[in-house]
């Protein structure tokens, strides 16, 4: 039984043929190395043989620590890491210059480890820090000129600074369920630059006990409203049209921001 246990805590050993037999065609035509869902608590080092790939999805592991050799994947443009265990970021992260997505949400990130070498990253376009420990953001993440839209959401954060919120290109910016010193200053995070809210999509089994009853509190107080809300006598009807999530509930991951 101790061996058996002992086993359980590395988590699913990542061979080279599982990786490249992992390995998917993106919308765009891209190579994705998808190793998603798989139980995996360490980096697989077996896939530096595949450092080719445009897209590396890693989310919804165990994994503590990435190494800084993630800086042999020089192609990639599309890296996803949220919901794991993560307390810091190689500063080898900052050589990925093709990169123009990036998710780190739902992991144990603090302000303090997360590295400088982040506002190198002058081509990311989508940067999601949600669900992580941040009590602020780095100024120097304003050198990010061509960012779009990113996620702050669920963090401790009690301002944003300037050079991030005058991003030249950014548009979307989610700043909800943080503790900004009161709900006007908020608004003006939010809408002083006409933020539209991005939805970041994460199952409630990735989510701490913390947050999942946060989320829950939150989805019992939009269902009080919807029970207060008189609904119309004759609700128009669209026999011809589709249900909008009708082809996605077997594939949610397809929606997932891109």
């Amino acid at each position: 039984m101790p061996k058996g246990k002992a086993k359980g805590q590395k988590g699913k050993k990542i061979t080279l043929k599982i990786a490249k037999n992992s390995i998917r065609i993106s919308f765009d035509g891209g190579r994705r190395l998808d190793l998603s869902k798989m139980g995996i608590t360490t980096f697989p080092t077996c896939i530096l043989k595949l450092a080719d790939v445009d897209e590396l999805d890693l989310s919804r592991n165990m994994l503590k620590k990435i190494p800084s050799s993630i800086q042999k994947f020089q192609k990639l443009r599309w890296l996803d890491l949220h919901s794991n265990q993560l307390e810091e970021l190689p500063e080898a992260i900052g050589t990925l210059q093709n990169l123009f997505y990036l998710n780190i949400c739902n992991n144990k990130l603090t302000t303090r480890n997360l590295p400088e070498e982040l506002n190198l990253l002058k081509n990311l376009r989508i940067l999601n820090l949600g669900l992580n420990c941040l009590d602020s953001i780095p100024t120097s993440l304003g050198a990010l000129k061509e960012l779009k839209e990113i996620g702050l959401f669920d963090n401790a954060l009690t301002t944003i600074p300037n050079s991030v919120k005058k991003l030249p290109k950014l548009k979307k910016l989610n700043a909800k369920r943080n503790p900004f010193p009161d709900s006007t200053d908020q608004e003006e995070h939010t809408d002083s630059i006409k933020r539209i809210e991005t939805l970041y999509l994460v199952q409630e089994k990735d989510l701490c006990s913390s947050c999942l009853k946060m989320c829950q509190d939150e989805r019992g107080k939009l269902n009080k409203l919807e029970d207060m809300t008189p609904s119309p006598s004759k609700k128009p009807s669209f026999p011809l049209l589709l249900t909008p999530n009708s082809s996605a509930k077997d594939n949610q991951e397809e929606w997932r921001l891109r």
